[in-house]
């Protein structure tokens, strides 16, 4: 089993790094057989999006702040965890950017692609899925798509729906609905197109970000699940991501 280790900018990711990386060696990632990440969620998210190519799997440890998506941070019988480790299978979010200037900005995101206000003024935002207009105007903070491993993300500081991680659905959960004040959001099918249009986008600003990767000055922004791509996180045994999201739903 061949390793390469990735670690975030942290002290304590980097420290980790350090002593892995001598105790069981490492190749070139183009060599390895599994990735090591090393650091929070903001790490396993651009670890994954280096692997959009390889698509080879990841393996992540927590040497950041939260660390939903990591394992247990542990620097013994690392190649056992690793032999009996379940694996997830997670599909990227496209978004397509429109900005004012005319620029088309397409991006990957793993959590959520979210649409918020960039100024004082609540955003304007009109909603079509699948090319029919939902929503002719939701005044609001914000909004996003977010995926089955996302929903326990932003999605859920939102007040958004937790998802299975095996669901074939996306949550679209608004931020701060203010009109219609009692709207919460829907749940879609996979393959759903979203496209959200920006009422008013010169007087208010609103920009986009997928994951944690933002544009600003947003006209309109096309959201779909990229279906041709599909990666591998890792997880220790009874740990997995599914379980993880199971247990979220029953925490008060």
């Amino acid at each position: 089993m061949k390793l390469a280790f990735t670690a975030s900018a942290r002290p304590e990711a980097q420290e980790a790094l350090g002593r892995l990386r001598q105790h069981y060696g490492e190749v070139d990632v183009g060599m390895a057989d599994i990735i090591v990440a090393l650091g929070g969620d903001g790490h396993m998210l651009d670890t994954l999006k280096g692997r959009l190519k390889d698509k080879k799997p990841v393996y992540g440890m927590n040497r950041g702040t939260i660390g939903f998506l990591m394992n247990d941070y542990e620097e013994t019988n690392l190649r056992d965890r690793l032999a009996k480790a379940s694996s997830i299978k997670i599909r990227p979010l496209v978004g397509r950017c429109e900005t004012l200037d005319g620029k088309i900005v397409t991006k990957r995101a793993f959590n959520e692609v979210s649409l918020i206000r960039q100024t004082a003024q609540s955003a304007r935002l009109k909603i079509l899925v699948d090319g029919a207009e939902r929503m002719p105007e939701l005044l609001c903070d914000g909004i996003m798509v977010a995926t089955p491993a996302g929903s326990t993300a932003y999605n859920l500081s939102a007040h958004g729906p937790i998802l299975p991680i095996n669901a074939r659905l996306l949550a679209l959960t608004p931020i701060s609905a203010f009109r219609p004040r009692r709207w919460r959001g829907a749940l879609l099918p996979h393959s759903a197109q979203v496209r959200v249009e920006v009422i008013e986008p010169e007087r208010r600003g609103v920009s986009a970000s997928a994951d944690n990767l933002e544009t600003r000055d947003i006209k309109a922004v096309d959201i779909r699940e990229d279906a041709s791509t599909t990666l591998t996180l890792l997880f220790d045994h009874g740990h997995a991501l599914d379980e993880r999201i199971l247990r979220e739903q029953f925490s008060v």
